[in-house]
Order: structure tokens, then sequence, then C-alpha cells
């Protein structure tokens, strides 16, 4: 669906692949916005999360799956809207395979004590903006 609504050009394409943080928004239960920077991977044409189980975004998700997504650069803005969905178990080898190669690092291992991982899956709903400030 994503890459049918708005074909990507090879800039946005290669910031996709290259940019290691997006701004992520979900919806809190009293409607404000919760943004906070996260680390990413963009492969089938989805964005691709890791965190914690106790993380507020995954709390914002389960009651409410819409998000935003930013990268950030303002001057060449990238900007999407989706539904996330949550994966407790089972991570697809090619995207921890990708989180490796892109930062060196496992999304499948906690970061707190106690805790488990989550994968967030967002097919791009919506391309708002796709690297040219309106």
């Amino acid at each position: 669906m994503s890459d049918l609504v708005t074909p990507l050009g090879p800039a946005v394409r290669a910031r996709l692949a290259r940019e290691k943080n997006v701004w992520l928004c979900t919806v809190r239960p009293d409607g404000s916005a919760h943004v906070t920077p996260v680390w990413f991977v963009f492969e089938r044409a989805r964005w691709w999360i890791g965190t914690d189980t106790g993380s507020v975004k995954i709390a914002n998700i389960e009651a409410d799956p819409r998000v935003s997504l930013a990268l950030e650069d303002g001057r060449s803005p990238v900007v999407a809207e989706g539904d996330a969905t949550l994966h407790r178990t089972e991570f697809p080898a090619d995207i921890v395979s990708a989180f490796a190669a892109k930062y060196a690092w496992d999304v499948t291992t906690p970061e707190q004590p106690n805790s488990g991982r989550v994968l967030l899956e967002i097919p791009v709903r919506r391309w708002l903006l796709t690297g040219t400030a309106q």
C-alpha cells in the first residue's frame, strides 16, 4: 500500500536507509501527542521499531494504533502516517538482521531488567511529505 500511494524517490529511499533516528508520535489516552526519537529500519515498505514492553509508546499503541513518523531534517521533510502492529514474539529474521547491520544492535534484547521486547511494524497508510517542504 505505501509505495503504491506515493512512489518514493531515490533520495528519500537513501535517507530511509541511512538516517539513524525517526520521531515517532503516538496518541495518549487523553488524546495528546507522545513524541519520541527512536531507532528504526525501513524494510518491506514498512517502518520497524524495537522497544521494551513497558514503554509509554506500547501502552499508547495498545489503546490506539495510529502513529505518525518524521525524519529529523526539517529542510527535506519525510513524514508518514500508519497503524502500528505489535510483535511480541517471533521477530522476522531479516528485520533483526537489518537492525544489526544498521546499528550493530540486537533488537531482540531488552534494555531494562525484567522486561521483554516488542517490535512495531508500521505499514505506511499515507506519506504526508516526501522530501519537499510545503
